[in-house]
């Protein structure tokens, strides 16, 4: 992949050429601007394989709270960059689309969520990471697929519990909790296109696959799996099982690496119920590697907010990074 359409206008920029790879380009961009790169598992393959980190949202949380770099590049979606910046509110952070968004987020403004608590204000505020700033600082604690059934085995019992946005996730922490809880009716676009029908053939071509399965998942798809995790568990789920065959129930993206940990096994993604590529999500796939250099070229379009709203929506995360 070469830069020869992506021109120089500026001396001090690194020119281009025939011979210059895009790959080139932005880790040259990395060395001057002292930046890391952070890469969703649901990146294009090409974006994991430059970051210097890949991870999922636990991880690249904790991944942007410790960094020296002076400037974050966050290739994922908008939550996630808002969050690096959020953690590092001195440090520039930028994003390769801005555009880049997340329908649980959407699924869950501000000001209906504000609403909502202070209907139950008695409520314990739980609230999945896949949020805005602005829902973020209304929270009382932030989690992940990674920590959320650890976050909410420490509110004591006699706490009543409003998790929001993603109603599966919220009903599968409600299963395996026994916690009663008022769910969010927000949902994921991606992990509620999953066809049960599908997947039924699937396991009956592949009788010796497991079913391996995001918690973001609808019921029907949870109650059939052979096992539920987040992205980081299913890696790890994958690496240590003896099985050589999975079905994989989450975003295609995350095969890249299951295919990097284990490259003797066979991964087959677990088909949407439309003839369409809706096992991708259409907000990380708005990256791309040219907008990647673009962007750290440019150094925008940037994360830009406001003081106070960081401040608010710092507290919620650090109690979640001090648990996790």
């Amino acid at each position: 992949m070469n830069l020869s359409s992506i021109n120089s206008e500026n001396e001090s920029d690194i020119m281009v050429s025939d011979s210059v790879s895009l790959e080139d380009g932005i880790l040259e961009y990395k060395k001057r601007l002292n930046a890391v790169i952070l890469a969703h598992y649901y990146q294009e393959s090409e974006i994991q394989d430059i970051a210097d980190y890949v991870g999922d949202s636990l991880e690249l949380a904790k991944k942007a709270a410790s960094t020296s770099a002076d400037v974050i590049v966050f290739a994922g979606v908008k939550f996630m960059a808002e969050t690096a910046k959020i953690l590092n509110p001195e440090k520039k952070v930028i994003i390769p689309d801005m555009e880049a968004g997340c329908s649980l987020e959407e699924g869950c403004p501000a000001d209906l969520y504000k609403k909502f608590r202070d209907q139950h204000p008695d409520h314990f505020a739980v609230t999945y990471i896949n949020c805005s700033a602005e829902v973020k600082a209304l929270s009382d604690i932030i989690c992940t697929s990674s920590n959320a059934e650890k976050i909410i085995n420490q509110i004591p019992l006699n706490k009543p519990i409003f998790f929001a946005p993603d109603r599966n996730l919220g009903a599968y922490l409600k299963k395996k909790t026994g916690r009663e809880m008022l769910i969010w009716n927000g949902k994921c676009v991606v992990h509620e296109m999953f066809s049960a029908k599908k997947i039924f053939q699937l396991r009956t071509e592949y009788p010796s696959a497991k079913l391996i399965a995001h918690p973001e998942c609808e019921e029907v798809i949870l109650n059939s799996a052979d096992f539920i995790g987040s992205t980081s568990a299913l890696l790890k789920y994958v690496q240590i099982s003896d099985a050589s065959e999975f079905i994989v129930a989450t975003e295609v993206g995350i095969i890249h690496q299951m295919e990097k940990i284990s490259p003797g096994k066979k991964f087959i993604p677990a088909p949407p119920t439309e003839n369409c590529a809706c096992n991708k999500c259409p907000y990380m796939k708005l990256n791309t590697m040219e907008k990647l250099y673009l962007c750290m070229k440019n150094q925008t379009p940037e994360i830009i907010l406001n003081h106070e709203l960081m401040k608010q929506a710092y507290k919620p995360l650090e109690r979640m990074l001090n648990i996790s």
